[in-house]
């Protein structure tokens, strides 16, 4: 049974986080990613917009046929909207006020930025000590680039990921997402988690600096070690892995097929798979080694097998002897496969603006305090009374006031 954990409000709402408030200051990816992931498990993510436009991730990426952004309900789901103007000095107070009251604050501005208007680390610490403030950008706090502008191409870039993307007979490609944002996004969710759990012992928050350049740099398994023992640098392959085999997509009579059987044990199931099991014993390909050596010409042997295959005979095959494999997914595949219903990877969120929204759920799954889709994204402001009123306790003619002179 699902634990429920109470949130400030004395309700109960599923998700480990449920007792968190959050600010979010952050636009576009980074920041609101970051959010994103502590939304999805219950905390109380409350975004801070400017006044008249908002986020522009409200109107960036493609959109339904009728117009409406289809990016902005995944990146803001399960958030409030609250309009301030950080450039006003009225809306300054009223976000150190706001981080009186949270656990958690997000911001992707350049470093210097909140400094400017007195609501960097050191102001706002001194206001809540237990604060803990996650800052997303390009090259970090510190460091002789830290001021310069970034987006997660250039952290991409940076941090080697894009050099060693696409085939190698073209110029370095994007990945097809903005993963650079992300990543810096998820280090930022899990740094605040960590400190959080510090917080538990100390009673204090502290900074949490998440670099794009590092995230990705963090994921670039032995690449810098390679070059610094033995001299390599990598260099694009495509679909392969140098030295790994046979790891690689095949071309079957119908389409395509990928296979992954560089494990010796399992390298010998496909051999039988095909038909050809003396070839697990051939001394050119028994060992990781030797398979790396003849990459090629064992990436040829296999398809000279599944090129005889439709895909689903070679998915067949493959999976009954205990080869992984499989197809290469887009959207309509996924939406239609059952493993996916059956984990409920992506469900139908209701939405004022669609009726219902088919997106990715929360990942990963918890099997006692889960997190959850439970508010779609919000409209510009939304929750400015709930927040200002509620939360801060100001009348309505303050709020009004405030309105009227464009604070939020």
């Amino acid at each position: 049974m699902q634990q429920e954990v109470t949130t400030r409000s004395g309700e109960f709402a599923a998700g480990p986080l449920a007792d968190l408030r959050v600010l979010e200051l952050g636009t576009l990816i980074a920041g609101p990613f970051c959010g994103q992931l502590m939304a999805d498990f219950g905390a109380e993510v409350v975004k801070i917009e400017a006044p008249g436009s908002g986020d522009p991730m409200r109107v960036w990426g493609r959109t339904s046929a009728d117009g409406k952004p289809l990016w902005w309900p995944v990146i803001a789901r399960n958030k409030k909207s609250a309009t301030l103007d950080l450039r006003q000095a009225e809306g300054q107070a009223l976000l150190r006020q706001l981080a009186g009251k949270a656990d958690i604050l997000i911001e992707n501005f350049r470093p210097g930025t909140l400094e400017k208007w007195n609501l960097g680390w050191d102001a706002l610490s001194a206001i809540n000590p237990r604060l803990i403030m996650v800052r997303v950008s390009g090259y970090g706090q510190t460091g002789p680039y830290a001021g310069r502008a970034s987006f997660g191409a250039i952290g991409e870039a940076m941090g080697g990921l894009r050099y060693i993307v696409g085939d190698p007979s073209t110029p370095p490609s994007r990945v097809g997402i903005s993963i650079g944002d992300t990543l810096a996004a998820t280090f930022g969710c899990l740094g605040a988690l960590a400190a959080l759990n510090v917080r538990h012992a100390t009673g204090r928050g502290q900074m949490v600096d998440s670099a794009l350049y590092e995230a990705v740099l963090n994921v670039m398994e032995s690449l810098v070690p390679e070059y610094d023992k033995a001299g390599y640098v990598r260099e694009r392959t495509g679909a392969i892995l140098p030295n790994i085999a046979p790891s690689s997509i095949y071309r079957t009579r119908d389409g395509l097929v990928l296979i992954a059987a560089n494990q010796d044990a399992v390298f010998a199931r496909l051999c039988a798979a095909m038909g050809r099991p003396e070839l697990a014993a051939d001394a050119c390909y028994a060992t990781h080694v030797a398979r790396g050596q003849r990459q090629a010409q064992l990436d040829g042997l296999i398809e000279d097998w599944s090129r005889t295959q439709t895909t689903h005979e070679a998915l067949a095959r493959l999976h009954e002897a205990g080869v992984p494999a499989g197809l290469i997914y887009r959207a309509p595949e996924m939406l239609a496969d059952p493993h996916f219903r059956a984990r409920e990877a992506i469900v139908s969120v209701p939405h004022p603006a669609f009726g219902e929204l088919k997106m990715q759920n929360v990942a990963p799954k918890l099997s006692a305090t889960p997190g959850s889709i439970r508010s779609p994204s919000p409209e510009l402001g939304q929750h400015n009374d709930e927040i200002y009123r509620g939360l801060l306790g100001l009348t309505p003619d303050h709020v009004d006031a405030l309105r009227a002179r464009g604070v939020i």
